[in-house]
Order: structure tokens, then C-alpha cells, then sequence
């Protein structure tokens, strides 16, 4: 008989969609496993190397 293979299970609760720094729920940055909303993404971005592009 095959054995099933694991899959790792999804993080799903309360606090897994939220924003890491302030915790507002809305405008998450998921890209990248970044987990920040938008105003804080703004504020910490040229810190984690990111640039502005015009």
C-alpha cells in the first residue's frame, strides 16, 4: 500500500493575515512573506533595500 506524503499544513488563524508592525487587517503586503500593510511597507521599505521607482 503507498504512503500518503505530508503536506505542511497552512497557518490559519486569527493573526495570519494581519500587518506584523501595527496589526491592521487591511492593505497587506504578502508579497515576498513581507506580511506588512501598505503605510508601513512605505515606512520600512528603503530600510529593507527596496527603491522607488518614478
Amino acid at each position: 500500500m503507498a504512503e500518503k506524503t505530508k503536506t505542511p499544513q497552512k497557518k490559519v488563524s486569527y493573526g495570519s493575515n494581519v500587518c506584523q508592525m501595527c496589526g491592521r487587517k487591511q492593505g497587506l503586503v504578502r508579497r515576498y512573506n513581507i506580511m506588512f500593510c501598505r503605510q508601513c511597507f512605505r515606512e520600512w521599505a528603503p530600510t529593507m533595500g527596496f527603491k522607488k521607482m518614478n
